[in-house]
């Protein structure tokens, strides 16, 4: 029997997709309740050409959410695509399980920078990058994983295994397509070694960073690898302790500040949820205590984010009263969804 969520999810990605399918009965499968889409409906930014090398298509919408019970209710497709950026957030919780928080925190800062994902950002006086999540942080973060490349590597791609519940799949064609066009990652982490901040080889600590972005998820490992972190660190399917408490806790609340670059205090007005988005179009978050959700459509914006993605998130938020700072109690999904579901949907 399909569960009111599940309906939910159906309908609102059919909403969010840039053509009408051809199956779609407007009357049953228009978004719901009354309100519309938060913002346009269509696609309004182009897929990366990376993002091509791994079969991403103008169609490709999926959402997927994973309770901390590791109930997964999804919709759309669940087309592999590269984890990217999203990364950033478990390499710094390995970091911090391996170092401990006083170590990481005195080589990487945790405040917004207010720039994009790939800007200089560091103090010109404690010479530490502003923060793990924009990709001198990574860099900088990913050098802590290990004395070797092999070692870090190794570590991150663990890691994000156990917070998935499954071995992931190296994407070899865009791991070699990102070595090819990573002057500027290597120009980062150059000037890391010259303000005394690393000491580790840079093409090396790059080459690691790179791999770990071109890992392969799909929405539905990501929805578990958010309700990992939701969950305080442990896999809700496996059962596994991926990273501490304190660990997962540091993680969101650097991926609330930071996890959206130059457009978090947007999201963090609109969602109000810890998150952290690639440029492989994906996009995940995190309800303490509650559920991880996940959205995957390949077309971003001029932040680097998924358009449709961000249109999903925000609409879910209000439609379930999932933003932080709402002063609501959270609510059981499922029945938040069945209350929805009456009040009807619209041609």
């Amino acid at each position: 029997m399909t569960s009111a969520l599940n309906t939910y999810l159906n309908r609102l990605t059919i909403a969010l997709s840039t053509a009408t399918a051809p199956e779609a009965d407007p009357t049953t499968d228009a978004v719901l309740p009354d309100r519309g889409i938060s913002g346009s409906a269509q696609s309004v930014g182009d897929i990366p050409e990376l993002s091509y090398l791994s079969g991403a298509r103008e169609d490709h919408l999926g959402v997927a959410v994973c309770t901390i019970d590791g109930e997964i209710t999804s919709a759309g497709t669940d087309h592999a695509f590269p984890v990217q950026s999203i990364s950033k957030a478990f390499a710094y919780g390995a970091a911090i399980d391996l170092h401990g928080m006083d170590y990481v925190d005195s080589v990487v800062d945790e405040e917004p920078t207010g720039e994009e994902f790939n800007a200089l950002s560091i103090d010109r006086h404690s010479k530490k990058p502003k923060n793990p999540l924009v990709n001198i942080g990574a860099i900088r973060t990913h050098a802590m994983l290990g004395p070797t490349q092999e070692e870090r590597t190794q570590r991150l791609r663990d890691v994000l295994d156990a917070a998935a519940g499954r071995p992931l799949e190296l994407h070899q064609e865009t791991r070699e397509e990102e070595m090819t066009i990573a002057d500027r990652n290597l120009a980062l982490a150059y000037m890391l070694r010259a303000a005394g901040s690393m000491t580790e080889d840079a093409a090396d600590v790059v080459a690691g960073y790179i791999e770990g972005c071109a890992v392969l998820t799909t929405v539905t490992d990501l929805s578990v690898m958010a309700a990992t972190l939701a969950s305080g660190g442990t896999n809700p399917l496996t059962g596994e302790k991926v990273f501490s408490r304190v660990a997962a806790r540091q993680v969101l609340s650097v991926m609330l500040t930071c996890g959206m670059y130059d457009n978090a205090g947007d999201w963090v007005s609109d969602v109000g949820l810890p998150a952290k988005s690639g440029v492989g179009g994906g996009i995940i978050a995190a309800l303490p205590s509650r559920f991880g959700i996940a959205s995957y459509a390949p077309q971003l914006d001029l932040h680097g984010n998924s358009v449709r993605g961000t249109y999903f998130f925000e609409r879910l938020s209000e439609d379930f009263a999932l933003h932080m700072l709402d002063g609501a109690v959270p609510r059981d999904l499922e029945e938040c969804a069945r209350e929805l579901m009456e009040v009807g949907t619209h041609p």
